[in-house]
């Protein structure tokens, strides 16, 4: 039976802020906003349980599936064929997106409405959208998940971008919100002030730390501190996700 849809957070659309479900109610990666300044988006979880209070990233990027060789593709079609060989599962890519990377009609982005699996071998896509402008055999894409499509635990090796931060324990490969925008409770790496604006944290799994001056390596950033803290605090973060 599916978790019942309303709870004790905000009400703000169909499914409540603080409920998981087995169905999937709206629309991955949906955003919605609350009366208090907050915003949300929709996602699944992926294969682990999601934790209130830590960023979650995007499943991990399969860079086998970036930079491929298609067929040409002529204006208003609605799907574009690899010309290499690909491996997926039926619809791993539903939801997701085409990015156009180089040549003709590169800078282009169409939706992904579904696709059949393929093993080792060519594969079609199918787009919500149209194409805009015509594609050759010079062109090559990439195939994108859908950001919000079996969410995970932000690493502290990065392996795609993060996409909010959990609200509730959210169950395994249930559908539920992550918080992107606004005052939230986040966990801490580091000595945090207030004010300070912080980024990912390449220590602390599902942590943010302090944006450092002449940091070697600048991770993706999160927001604004909001409260003081300290590792393994949760702090109150504007978040700048959206």
């Amino acid at each position: 039976m599916s978790t019942p849809l309303t709870g004790t957070g905000p009400q703000v659309v169909g499914q409540a802020i603080h409920v998981d479900s087995e169905d999937k109610i709206h629309k991955l990666g949906e955003l919605v906003h609350s009366n208090d300044g907050r915003a949300f988006r929709y996602c699944k979880a992926g294969a682990s349980d999601l934790h209130a209070g830590k960023l979650q990233q995007a499943s991990a990027q399969d860079t086998g599936d970036h930079n491929l060789a298609i067929a040409a593709a002529s204006v208003g079609e609605t799907s574009i064929t690899t010309t290499g060989t690909v491996t997926v599962t039926a619809n791993q890519y539903a939801d997701g997106f085409v990015n156009i990377a180089d040549d003709a009609g590169e800078g282009y982005n169409y939706g992904i409405s579904g696709h059949l699996a393929a093993t080792a071998a060519a594969f079609t896509v199918n787009l919500k959208d149209a194409i805009v402008v015509a594609l050759t055999t010079a062109t090559t894409i990439d195939i994108i998940k859908n950001p919000y499509d079996t969410v995970i635990l932000n690493p502290t090796t990065i392996s795609s971008s993060p996409v909010g931060v959990a609200v509730i324990a959210l169950t395994a490969s249930q559908y539920g919100w992550l918080q992107v925008g606004g005052p939230a409770t986040v966990l801490l790496d580091g000595t945090v002030g207030v004010g300070l604006s912080v980024m990912a944290s390449d220590n602390v799994a599902g942590g943010v730390e302090v944006v450092a001056d002449g940091a070697a390596e600048l991770l993706a950033m999160v927001g604004t501190a909001m409260t003081a803290g300290t590792t393994g605090e949760y702090g109150a973060i504007d978040l700048r996700l959206i």
